[in-house]
């Protein structure tokens, strides 16, 4: 399995109603880090790809940028448009993906990526990506990542559940587990852009049942889509285990929330 042969550009259609919903917000603390970092100025232009509803793209137009989403997903597309109205900001919303970039766009002095580039054929995506980015330009991958302290008993149930319904035969899950499989920062130190930093700001919400379930299902893995007649089964099993866990139904998220920054080497 490939990574080019797994694109699916529909992947995300049934998370839609979820996942600015119930997904972690990225802190503006953190997006001012990236900015400074990078050397942003107002007007600058940045691309957000795979940018979703707007978690990344959002931000940074409200920091001043000049923001072009990509998405292949038209729902995902038309959320962005709504909340970018809501927040007072003007993106340029494009369909097309890592796979078929837009045709004209560019050039960006900072491409972003949330939670996407393991969807992507990510040795071409950076070889793309390096002629659509300024000189002194540069990539920023932002993630989550969750510790393991008892907060976060609920978040390795949620995983737990949905290998149960078939999360290891996800592509990105498959070929992380395969012999060989090169991990993101050495990719990185063999691309264009491998002079690699990362920040990180630890996080904490509260949340109850409803949310983590909601976040589950914005999830590719555990989608309405994926999970297709098994979803009131699966969801059954997540309320179940979250009420032994919580009989109060009260939750804590602790999550560390990244940015790693990827340039060309000066």
């Amino acid at each position: 399995m490939s990574d080019s042969a797994v694109f699916q550009p529909r992947r995300f259609r049934t998370t839609v109603p979820y996942y600015a919903r119930y997904r972690l917000a990225y802190p503006p603390l953190l997006i001012a880090r990236v900015v400074t970092r990078v050397g942003l100025e107002s007007g600058d232009s940045v691309m957000d790809l795979g940018c979703g509803p707007g978690l990344l793209a959002i931000p940074f137009a409200e920091a001043g940028m000049k923001v072009t989403g990509v998405d292949p997903e038209p729902d995902m597309l038309a959320a962005a448009a709504q909340e970018a109205k809501a927040a007072g900001v003007a993106l340029n919303l494009r369909q097309g993906s890592s796979f078929d970039l837009p045709p004209g766009i560019g050039p960006f002095k900072l491409v972003t990526m949330g939670r996407s580039f393991h969807w992507m054929d990510r040795e071409a995506t950076l070889r793309i990506l390096d002629s659509r980015i300024v000189r002194h330009g540069a990539i920023a991958f932002f993630e989550d990542h969750h510790p393991d302290t008892t907060e976060n008993l609920w978040h390795r149930a949620v995983r737990d559940i949905a290998d149960e319904f078939g999360r290891a035969d996800a592509p990105h899950v498959w070929r992380r587990a395969q012999p060989g499989f090169r991990g993101r920062e050495s990719l990185l130190l063999d691309s264009a852009f491998s002079q690699v930093e990362s920040i990180g700001i630890l996080i904490r919400r509260s949340l109850d049942a409803d949310a983590i379930v909601g976040l589950a299902l914005s999830l590719s893995v555990s989608s309405v889509e994926t999970l297709g007649t098994r979803r009131a089964e699966f969801e059954a099993k997540l309320r179940a285990k979250l009420a032994e866990l919580s009989p109060d139904g009260n939750f804590v998220e602790i999550a560390e929330m990244r940015a790693t920054i990827a340039r060309r080497q000066e």
